[in-house]
């Protein structure tokens, strides 16, 4: 298992763009967030999906990081999210994967989202991650 220091470095190198942090990883899991600002909102003053989705989508990638270490490669084959009800606007976005499968060539996890300080989900995800062929 990596820990959460290299993981966080290697986003910073890999990934500059994203604007979410780890906050756990271990035990086929992770947890980030994402800060909610105004450049996260849509009209109607809600967050917008697409960072539902980069919140999902990078908790799943953390926590693959976190159980088979830095591979680059591993990419998302297939997001399926429900939006359950609107996040808080000026809350952050809590990510919270587990992976339910990790296999040799592909992982699959679900990620639930919340707003922070709230224990009802805004969302549920399922991704399926491809890995690269070792050797």
């Amino acid at each position: 298992m990596i820990t959460k220091e290299k993981i966080v470095a290697f986003l910073k190198t890999d990934f500059p763009q994203t604007k979410c942090i780890v906050d756990e990883v271990g035990n086929r899991s992770s947890t980030v967030r994402h800060t909610i600002g105004f450049d996260e909102l849509r009209p109607g003053g809600t967050v917008s999906g697409p960072v539902l989705m980069e919140v999902a989508d990078l908790a799943l990638y953390v926590a693959i990081l976190g159980e088979l270490g830095l591979v680059s490669l591993a990419v998302t084959t297939n997001l399926s999210i429900n939006f359950l009800r609107k996040p808080t606007a000026d809350k952050d976005i809590i990510g919270k994967c587990s992976l339910m499968k990790v296999g040799k060539s592909l992982v699959i996890g679900e990620v639930t989202l919340f707003s922070s300080g709230d224990e009802a989900p805004v969302a549920h995800v399922v991704g399926t991650y491809s890995i690269p062929p070792v050797g």
